[in-house]
């Protein structure tokens, strides 16, 4: 049985909430993906959790609440998943937010 690769919904670019946004960064494992993908887009197999004995619901769980909440792209490729950071929508709807959250996360 071969299992088909769909399309997820993302919110638009003006649907984004602060709140969802903030929600979603609130969380220090969606927050090392949102660190990870920072430096361009990953395929979901390339993203590491800190506890690598997290089960895959766990993981699926935390791209969910990135992606419904506007942080993250998850798309298709090929067999996979290609995650990557919306920063060009984050940046429009709240400028200086991923950048902002990121520095302070890392000062830690």
């Amino acid at each position: 049985m071969a299992t088909e690769n769909t399309e997820l919904p993302h919110p638009g670019r003006d649907d984004l909430r602060l709140t969802d946004v903030l929600f979603a960064l609130s969380d220090p494992a969606r927050l090392e993906i949102v660190r990870q993908l920072s430096g361009g887009p990953l395929d979901m197999a390339q993203c590491h959790l800190s506890d690598p004995s997290m089960p895959k619901s766990t993981k699926s769980h935390l791209m969910k609440v990135l992606r419904e909440a506007g942080v993250i792209r998850n798309e298709p490729l090929g067999r996979g998943r290609r995650l990557s950071l919306r920063n060009e929508d984050l940046e429009a709807r709240f400028p200086g937010l991923i950048g902002s959250v990121l520095k302070a996360s890392g000062d830690r």
